[in-house]
């Protein structure tokens, strides 16, 4: 599926994940795989549900395969955390519009505290009532609708500085396809 700027948002979404791997931070890939037999997108074996070859899991980090925008949704997401005692999430991936904002509503719902790194995320254009809405305004939309009630939102390097501030324990890393 095309998107705008996926290449750029995976470019911060790896600085995210070499600070966490380098800082012994644990990092969670989201994999979304369509159960769905007319499904265009994210099939079994597909392009789709590959991982960016830049930001693929290391062997003994998890990946939690889900069938939905919502990563809590019919996974074992919510349970693994909690296992973990994890307070505290930072979020990345594609697609803004639906996957980054499903999980992160989710995850303020279940009382995670939630900061989205806007620029290692992407989106595309979307069409509504016959106007196409630009990327750009759909990214920007989307990510003020999350800002101050369900997330914190910044930049990856502004989450960089503020998890250095953190007790180890409480960094934590949602990346992946969505």
């Amino acid at each position: 599926m095309p998107l705008d700027g996926p290449v750029e948002a995976a470019v911060q979404a790896r600085k995210l994940l070499a600070y966490f791997r380098y800082n012994h931070l644990p990092a969670v890939f989201i994999q979304h795989v369509s159960l769905s037999p007319e499904a265009t997108s994210f099939r079994p074996g597909s392009p789709g549900v590959s991982f960016y070859s830049s930001i693929r899991p290391l062997a003994g980090e998890t990946v939690v395969r889900k069938h939905h925008p919502n990563s809590f949704r019919e996974t074992n997401l919510l349970e693994l955390l909690r296992t973990h005692e994890v307070s505290r999430l930072v979020i990345c991936g594609m697609m803004t519009h639906m996957c980054i904002d499903a999980t992160t509503r989710a995850a303020c719902d279940h009382g995670f505290k939630c900061i989205v790194a806007a620029d290692a995320c992407a989106t595309r254009d979307l069409v509504f009532a016959g106007e196409t809405v630009p990327a750009a305004m759909v990214q920007r939309a989307f990510l003020a609708a999350l800002k101050g009630t369900y997330a914190q939102v910044t930049t990856t390097d502004e989450i960089v500085t503020m998890v250095q501030q953190l007790d180890d324990t409480d960094g934590h890393l949602l990346d992946g396809r969505g």
